[in-house]
Order: C-alpha cells, then structure tokens, then sequence
C-alpha cells in the first residue's frame, strides 16, 4: 500500500453520491419542495440544467488536464505532477467546484431541499476532510512551486 497520497477522509465521488442518497432518503421521510420557496418552478429548473451543464463541462475540461499532465485524478493515488494551467488558472479544485454544481442541480432538478441542506455538511468535510489533506500533501511534494500556485489561485473560485 503507498502512502503517497494525500490520505484523504473520503474520496469526493463517495461523499458526493452518499450525500445525494441521503437527500433521497429525507425527502421520502419527509417529503419537501423548493417550490414553497421559490414559486417559479422554471427559474429552479433552468438553474439547475446550467449547474448540471457547467458542472459537467468544468469536470471534463479540469479531468483532460489531468490526464494531458500525465497525473492521477483519484484521491487514493500519487500526484505526479503539478497542474497549473487551463481552469487551473482560476481554481485549485475545478474538480471540486464541477462536483458542487453537479450536486447542486440534483437538489434542483429533483426539487429536493435535503440534497440543497445537506450540501453545508459536504462542503465542510471536503474543506477539512479532503481539501486542506490534499494542500498539506502538494506542499511536502511539489514545495514552492505549490507554494507559489496556492498563492496566485484561490481555492474554490
């Protein structure tokens, strides 16, 4: 087994997927809908088809940059090298944000406020579970020029 990973809480799939599977879980406990909130049902809708489509289109461009870079996009594997380019550029979790959004619209499109409540508690263990772990892990391996990344480029967005 290598330890050269960040030794993250939860790898971010599992968290995301485990949280839209409880959402699931409270609305069918106690059904509720986001329409009380916001009576335009087209506005929830249409908010949710751009998340869904920005969310996909971030992961896709942030995974090829991986994958162009010749390094590990799972959590449980070894960063081989440093990605600071194309939506690099203007976060150091593009992957993490494209997840958000893709989570978000679900609570959206399926009209779920659990998922949209449940969303806090994900962030927070990404931020301390996942995030802050994998930080600590580029700094010891990639040192300044991670340094120097982290400095110009803000964690989320």
């Amino acid at each position: 087994m290598s330890t050269d990973n960040p030794g993250v809480l939860v790898h971010p799939p599992i968290l995301y997927m485990g949280a839209l599977l409880l959402g699931a879980v409270g609305d069918a406990l106690a059904p509720a809908s986001l329409y009380v909130l916001i009576s335009v049902p087209k506005l929830v809708l249409g908010s949710g088809l751009v998340l869904l489509a920005g969310g996909i289109t971030l992961l896709v461009m942030a995974i090829r940059k991986f994958s162009a870079a010749g390094t590990n996009v799972p959590t449980n594997k070894p960063a081989l090298q440093l990605v600071t380019d194309g939506v690099y550029r203007f976060s150091r979790n593009p992957i993490y944000v494209a997840q958000s959004c893709i989570y978000l619209s679900f609570g959206l499109l399926w009209d779920n406020p659990w998922i949209l409540v449940l969303f806090l508690p994900v962030v927070l263990t990404m931020h301390f579970g996942v995030i802050l772990r994998e930080e600590n892990y580029l700094t010891a391996k990639f040192g300044e020029a991670y340094m120097a990344f982290k400095a110009q480029t803000r964690r989320w967005l």
